[in-house]
């Protein structure tokens, strides 16, 4: 595998994985574009059914200004299920740590994640016990 596709500036890599239904990637897509803006969204075949442990390794033989650090996947679960709940993967501090991130959650994660703002690890602690982050907790759902 290649060097991780880029994201645009500011914004956060949506990685596709599970390519069994067009019309969920249409829905992940609205999901998240419909709570945030600044997601860089690719749909290659040449990443259809990739493991998380090829990922991390990916990018970490990339040239150091094409590391990407962190990205979200779109996999076989966040297809399914109505809150979309992308696959939030690090690729920089502890490669390979993931969580789940419902859309409805995308902004708060990757805003702060692409400005440097917090790190990957302070929403990785604060998931639920359902493994997915919804806030701090003193935030309304």
């Amino acid at each position: 595998m290649t060097s991780l596709p880029q994201p645009a500036d500011l914004a956060s890599l949506v990685l596709r994985t599970d390519f069994t239904d067009e019309a969920a990637w249409a829905a992940v897509k609205a999901a998240v574009d419909a709570e945030a803006v600044g997601a860089t969204f690719v749909s290659d075949a040449a990443y259809d059914g990739v493991s998380i442990q090829a990922l991390v390794a990916a990018d970490a033989v990339a040239e150091e200004d094409e590391q990407v650090g962190y990205l979200f996947v779109a996999d076989a679960t966040t297809m399914r299920d109505e809150e979309r709940p992308l696959l939030a993967v690090d690729l920089w501090n502890e490669p390979g740590r993931t969580f789940r991130v419902p859309a409805r959650w995308y902004p708060d994660v990757s805003a702060n994640l692409s400005i440097g703002n917090m790190d990957f690890e302070e929403f990785a602690d604060a998931v639920g016990e359902d493994g997915a982050y919804r806030g701090f907790g003193d935030e309304d759902d």
